[in-house]
């Protein structure tokens, strides 16, 4: 699917938190009513078959308990997408990245292999630390293929890992530096990789056992290096096996400017004839430090952006008209959802792990946190099905975001009131839960509770929101008329 992804080590966030986030979007014309649920043991197959692909594949019999954001209609399969699990380790999946024809010519993708659709529950049920989620992946797609090129992600409290396919059975992974934060469209994103490394220590770099020998086998490599690329640390990723198309101009590579500029202001010039990088570079970093340490309202800002304070922002009023709408927003109608999950490491393992949530179009929705140690969630999130109802959290803010687009000038102080009261509120009852929480016997018990707690919060300042998002647009309607009845 159509994403975007944030990925934050330890030393760059706010309070050492590790942190990891996504949009997850539909594709073009489609709108994915998602829920937030918990998977038990019991639950957990252990024979998957994939309703796509039909690919079968035996799991192993010890899975944990884990959270996930599947599809609220179960058509297409599961769709699970976000999750932590009990020993503290969240993945995301997937990105949807590029590649080019040698790369799919020399390794054509698998009709009948793994994807999106399977991808979380094949996985985090049985990993313990983000590393161990790469090599469990990798040695699945090596085995069975998969149909599409992905990006994933893992996270322990430690580590921050970012996972790329390569072709149908290859692969490589590179670790997010601590001090750095990766900012990724819909693109294969790594910049660079270290085979020494990677055939070496493997502190900072994975992959396939034989990508080394794929690449020389199949001519990959673009640089007139001699000598093999067992010996380099700074290989070409994006020249030898990413995409090079007119499209990731004004689909792709604005949307890691935008993450970029709005994370390291000062750092570059990212405006005007002389820009160090424009919206359609091809050498943005796939990493870089930032110039603050980020919060979970950064996260959410760039995952939200639309390219407010740019030429480019549909909603513009001044500058250039032909400008507005050029390149493919992050908060994009079509959104389904947001999570970002913090693996705060100053908190005992029982209630570190905390996934922030939203629903709908970006640009227009909140961020509420949630405890992940929990054995049931709250039915505001998770009973979402295809009927439009303001009892979910979903169908709420689908409603709020279409209602808003069209008078977005008279809605726009609206939703950033709303955004700021949810999110100082989330903190807030956060910091008073963790405060009770080392003392309670039955902690999943009472984080379920907390979580209810934060739905109904949530749910009361969304009807709110709701009501006076209608109001506006209603009195925007195009039969009104000034005059009352005479």
């Amino acid at each position: 699917m159509p994403c975007t992804t944030i990925l934050v080590g330890k030393n760059a966030s706010y309070d050492g938190s590790t942190i990891m986030a996504r949009n997850e979007d539909s594709g073009a014309g489609q709108y994915t009513p998602k829920r937030f649920t918990v998977v038990d043991p019991e639950e957990q197959p252990r024979q998957y078959r994939s309703v796509l692909s039909g690919v079968t594949i035996d799991l192993p019999d010890d899975p944990m308990r884990y959270t996930a954001v599947p599809n609220a209609l179960p058509a297409e399969g599961i769709w699970g997408e976000a999750g932590v699990n009990e020993a503290n380790v969240a993945m995301t999946e997937t990105e949807t990245i590029t590649s080019n024809p040698r790369v799919l010519g020399a390794d054509p993708l698998v009709k009948g292999g793994i994807g999106e659709e399977d991808l979380l529950t094949i996985v985090l049920p049985y990993i313990h630390t983000a590393r161990e989620g790469v090599l469990r992946l990798g040695s699945l797609i090596e085995e069975f293929g998969t149909y599409e090129m992905n990006g994933i992600g893992f996270q322990d409290r430690e580590e921050v890992w970012w996972f790329e396919s390569i072709g149908g059975h290859h692969w490589i992974a590179r670790r997010v530096p601590d001090d750095c934060y990766a900012a990724i469209p819909n693109q294969l994103g790594i910049d660079w990789f270290d085979f020494t490394d990677a055939y070496g220590a493997q502190n900072e770099h994975l992959c396939s056992a034989d990508m080394v020998s794929f690449i020389e086998k199949n001519h990959l490599d673009l640089s007139f290096r001699s000598g093999s690329l067992m010996e380099e640390k700074h290989f070409d990723v994006r020249a030898a096996l990413g995409s090079h198309d007119d499209a990731d101009h004004t689909y792709n590579t604005p949307r890691a400017w935008f993450m970029q500029r709005y994370l390291n202001p000062k750092e570059n010039t990212w405006d005007g004839p002389d820009a160090d990088y424009r919206p359609d570079a091809d050498d943005l970093p796939w990493c870089r430090r930032p110039e603050h340490k980020i919060t979970i309202e950064d996260v959410k800002y760039v995952l939200s952006g639309y390219y407010q304070g740019t030429p480019y922002d549909p909603y513009g009023k001044y500058g250039d008209a032909s400008q507005r709408g050029r390149f493919r927003p992050i908060g994009i109608n079509r959104n389904n959802f947001i999570h970002v999950t913090q693996l705060r490491n100053d908190l005992p393992d029982g209630f570190m792990a905390v996934e922030w949530l939203s629903m709908g179009s970006n640009a227009f929705n909140v961020l509420v946190p949630f405890y992940m140690n929990i054995k049931k969630v709250p039915d505001y999130l998770s009973n979402t099905t295809a009927s439009v109802s303001t009892d979910n959290f979903y169908w709420a803010n689908r409603l709020i975001g279409a209602l808003a687009d069209a008078h977005l000038p008279q809605c726009a102080a609206h939703i950033e009131r709303y955004q700021n009261k949810v999110h100082a509120e989330g903190h807030r009852m956060l910091n008073a839960y963790d405060a009770e929480a080392a003392g309670k016997t039955d902690l999943p018990e009472y984080l379920a509770e907390c979580n209810q707690a934060m739905a109904e919060m949530v749910r009361k300042e969304t009807d709110d929101l709701l009501s006076k998002v209608l109001y506006e647009a209603t009195n925007g309607m195009k039969n009104a008329f000034s005059r009352s009845d005479a």
